[in-house]
């Protein structure tokens, strides 16, 4: 694992395959980092048709994810889970960078 790597764990896979099963044209789903949020941070979750040049493409079981060259500098090291548990199913983000999150878990400093 390099330095810029972001994993993707099986059930985050899945699902995001489960998503875009039934999609005719957004095959991907975009991890983006923008100012906002509680925290300072945010993390976007977008579907997508096409990547850029400057995106960092992870896939695996059939499920591709995109996160461009900028929001990776806040990402490098994390690992894109899906949860899903008493409080309610959504994707999730480990960050290794974070130095605070908020309650929601969308929302990080650094």
């Amino acid at each position: 694992m390099t330095q810029t790597d972001v994993t993707l764990s099986d059930r985050a896979a899945l699902r995001i395959s489960e998503i875009v099963e039934n999609e005719d044209k957004t095959k991907m789903l975009r991890v983006s980092v923008s100012g906002g949020g509680c925290s300072g941070f945010q993390y976007g979750f977008d579907l997508e048709a096409s990547r850029n040049d400057d995106d960092l493409v992870i896939e695996k079981h059939g499920a591709t994810v995109l996160i461009d060259s900028v929001s990776l500098m806040y990402m490098t090291g994390s690992e894109i889970d899906f949860v899903d548990d008493i409080i309610g199913a959504a994707f999730q983000i480990k960050n290794p960078n974070a130095t605070a999150a908020c309650g929601c878990g969308t929302s990080f400093s650094v």
